[in-house]
């Protein structure tokens, strides 16, 4: 299990034990255990956006490896574990419920990915042997699409997570697919996903802002404003402290499993690492309404608090910690010559897997897309023995099978001027 994996594992049930400790004390209104549980998984889900584009990958390619693995997959892991709570059966607890959970989050875990991954492969190989669409840059983009929808409504029909399986289609797709279609659809997909991406970006924080309006939820704890701001702030208490508790000792025991210097976990890059994670975004917001909301609307004081302070943490952690993310890394990690050596380390696992980096794209003529989002620039350099042997037999089966770089030719009508030009 590597850094990212530990870092999102043990937030949940510290949240959810303080949670049920102070919130007994505030006396909010009756919460059952399930809202407390789901608590833990609302709130272990990060935004860390905000850190990510200040970080330099160049520079730091380790600590940008950490933050975003962990940003990554933390908030489709919530999902999972928000889901396997839903279907947890609390009536009578025992150890055969503790390993029905279990069980349960790693079925959905499992099934998920699988799923997301087979759509992935079916696209790229539907994509590499049926040339009708490489006629045409609007099939290929279109087919593109489609198929990344299809894996999201295949898991909700099969009652599965949607957003992590959406996750691995697109790493998959990023990996294999992306690189069987033309140059036009290769940099029109790039644009089109991002422009698409950036536009519900702004939505949900459009409708988090609206909503912070509405009457409806502030009317029920208009009588004790301070319970909600209580409540606000020991959730955010409890994130703040929870989040030191794990990524300080786990920092420790990583750095204790390394031996490269290299490779270890500077204290100023932990303190980057554990405020990465404070800010809460969309996914928090829309599980709370989740869990807290009845029939579109609440009807019980505590889980209007449990809403409007949700709304508050989001918030605040956004533009508060938003404008301190910018000054606060730069003064911890100065653009400098000292981090050349963690550059040049061939013996780091450096590259993410995804990256919002943006490459230029004037050489169209006979360009090699390299871009950091393909798995194969993340197994550049392998240095472990599964990434050795996952190369080996990525080149060898995977790629000639379902396509990659260098694996596909390019469309001889498209590169002589041909039928699509647009």
């Amino acid at each position: 299990m590597n850094s990212s994996s530990l870092f999102m594992f043990y937030h949940p049930s510290y949240l959810m034990l303080g949670a049920k400790e102070l919130f007994g004390k505030l006396d909010i209104g009756f919460l059952e255990l399930r809202d407390y549980l789901a608590i833990g998984a609302i709130f272990s889900a990060t935004d860390s956006v905000c850190t990510l584009q200040v970080l330099n990958q160049d520079e730091t390619p380790l600590l940008y490896s950490l933050v975003f693995g962990e940003g990554v997959v933390n908030d489709a892991t919530s999902v999972v574990l928000f889901n396997a709570i839903q279907k947890l059966d609390l009536s009578n607890i025992n150890s055969r419920v503790a390993l029905s959970f279990t069980g349960n989050f790693f079925y959905l875990f499992l099934a998920s990915t699988l799923l997301g991954v087979s759509v992935g492969l079916l696209s790229a190989y539907l994509i590499k042997k049926i040339y009708l669409g490489r006629h045409s840059t609007d099939r290929e983009v279109a087919l593109m699409i489609l198929m990344a929808y299809l894996s999201y409504v295949m898991a909700e029909l099969f009652d599965l997570s949607g957003i992590l399986t959406v996750f691995f289609c697109g790493i998959v797709m990023s990996h294999y697919t992306w690189h069987n279609v033309t140059d036009n659809s290769k940099v029109t997909t790039r644009h089109a996903f991002a422009t698409l991406s950036f536009i519900a970006e702004i939505f949900i924080f459009l409708y988090v802002g609206m909503d912070a309006l509405d009457i409806e939820k502030w009317r029920f704890v208009k009588n004790s404003p301070g319970k909600s701001v209580g409540v606000s702030a020991a959730l955010l208490g409890l994130v703040l402290v929870g989040r030191a508790c794990f990524v300080f000792p786990l920092s420790l025991l990583c750095n204790c499993l390394k031996r490269s210097k290299h490779d270890k976990i500077g204290f100023k890059q932990q303190v980057t690492i554990w405020w990465a994670g404070l800010m809460r975004g969309s996914v928090s917001m829309a599980l709370a309404y989740n869990q807290f909301t009845r029939f579109g609307h609440t009807q019980q004081p505590g889980n209007a608090v449990m809403i409007t302070s949700t709304i508050t943490i989001i918030l605040f952690s956004t533009v508060v910690f938003g404008l301190i993310t910018k000054p606060l890394v730069r003064f911890l990690l100065p653009s400098s010559q000292d981090f050349s050596s963690m550059i040049s380390s061939k013996q780091s696992f450096v590259c993410p897997l995804l990256t919002n980096k943006q490459e230029p794209e004037a050489e169209m003529g006979n360009v090699d897309f390299r871009r950091p989002a393909s798995l194969s620039m993340l197994l550049k350099k392998p240095s472990h023995t599964i990434h050795y042997y996952w190369r080996k037999f990525d080149d060898a089966f995977m790629r000639p099978l379902f396509g990659g770089r260098g694996f596909v030719p390019d469309a001889p009508e498209l590169s002589k001027g041909g039928c699509d030009q647009y």
